[in-house]
């Protein structure tokens, strides 16, 4: 099956699972969406704050960059759809924005937990997650000043209503680099025993705005990390064990499976702490898992095998870049048809596979409670 016919499946799936487990309720009519995250959801922020991200990024769907480092469409976006919202403008981008309907705070590379490293060694954002909430509560309240102040309509236009901001819908999808720092940095073991600090981190920040007067939080956990063509760039003949039954790196996908369960048990608790809120956890580890594991009967390409760069043996050109490799100079282009990948880069997904994965999120079939996101409003 191809996988556009997967995704009209999975707006199937979402039409049942609406009408089973969400049937009675009524849409929540988010007025504005908050997100916090990495370069999985970042829509512009570290594009506008260090070196803009060039083409071939966004070419194939917005038909130049877009500060995304993607194809396309990040699942983020498709959210923004979902419930009928503009896509959002990153926080940080100064020329052109529009807050009325929300702000992306996210930045790629960014982490739960401060860094300890630059952004020019291993890309990792200077804006880690307890920065992105300050520069929420900076935009909150500097946007009921100058939203209080304006005197005409149209200065009121691209700010948001200030009574929106308990209304609105705050998502969250970071973490995944908190583990790759962790890979570079410690052992398993090592890794695994500071699991808890990073995940109360997390839940610190939705404390934190639970403060400022949010009340419907959708949290995504983190994907099978293992499974990034990446970590096979300078590994091309693992030695037995390595990999697991998907061809991807064992040990971190267990480390990535043990973070997920104790987010769980943390976003329990949180349920009791924070009695006004509804926090919604999203498996989005099963629904990346299942598109790589079904890879071939999806009609794709190799999900370890990105679509963009020049990727030989040992001879490596990110996507985007140039280099010399034998004395010629290479450009790391996209591949003809990036619908058929499940990697755009090596490290991030294409925009079909984010509208899989959206497409088998969205409709709450994988969240806990089972609800879709176009009602998580309602405290289950």
């Amino acid at each position: 099956m191809e996988l556009w016919g997967v995704l009209i499946t999975g707006v199937l799936v979402s039409w049942y699972v609406l009408s089973v487990n969400g049937g009675s309720l009524p849409s929540c009519a988010f007025p504005a969406i908050y997100n916090f995250g990495d370069s999985n959801s970042d829509t512009g922020g570290i594009s506008a704050a260090f070196e803009p991200i060039q083409a071939p990024y966004g070419v194939p769907y917005f038909h130049k960059p877009s500060g995304r480092d993607c194809d396309g469409r990040l699942i983020i976006d498709f959210i923004a759809e979902r419930v009928k919202l503009p896509y959002l403008h990153a926080y940080l981008n100064s020329l052109g924005a529009n807050f009325r309907h929300g702000a992306n705070f996210a930045t790629g590379g960014s982490t739960v937990r401060r860094p300890n490293e630059t952004i020019y060694q291993y890309g990792i954002s200077p804006f880690s997650l307890d920065m992105q909430v300050v520069q929420f509560k900076q935009f909150k309240a500097r946007a009921a000043e100058m939203y209080n102040q304006a005197k005409y309509p149209y200065e009121k236009d691209k700010l948001p209503r200030p009574e929106d901001f308990a209304k609105a819908l705050y998502t969250f999808d970071i973490g995944q680099n908190d583990l790759s720092v962790g890979f570079r940095h410690l052992s398993f073991d090592q890794l695994r025993a500071e699991l808890p600090d990073i995940i109360n981190h997390l839940a610190s920040a939705v404390q934190h705005l639970y403060k400022q007067g949010g009340r419907t939080f959708w949290v995504h956990n983190t994907g099978p990390i293992g499974c990034l063509p990446v970590n096979f760039f300078y590994i091309l003949k693992p030695d037995p064990g390595y990999v697991d039954q998907y061809g991807c790196v064992k040990k971190q996908n267990e480390i990535a499976m043990e973070f997920n369960r104790q987010l769980k048990d943390r976003i329990i608790k949180l349920r009791t702490e924070l009695p006004e809120a509804s926090i919604t956890l999203v498996d989005i580890y099963t629904a990346k898992i299942s598109m790589i594991a079904n890879a071939k009967n999806l009609g794709t390409a190799d999900p370890l095998k990105p679509c963009c760069g020049y990727h030989v043996n040992y001879d490596h050109v990110w996507c985007g870049n140039k280099a010399i490799i034998n004395k010629t100079e290479v450009f790391g282009a996209s591949c003809k048809n990036p619908s058929a990948f499940v990697s755009w880069d090596g490290v991030h997904y294409s925009q079909v596979a984010n509208q899989y994965v959206a497409d088998r999120t969205l409709n709450g079939s994988l969240s806990d409670p089972e609800i879709p996101i176009t009602q998580a409003c309602h405290k289950q």
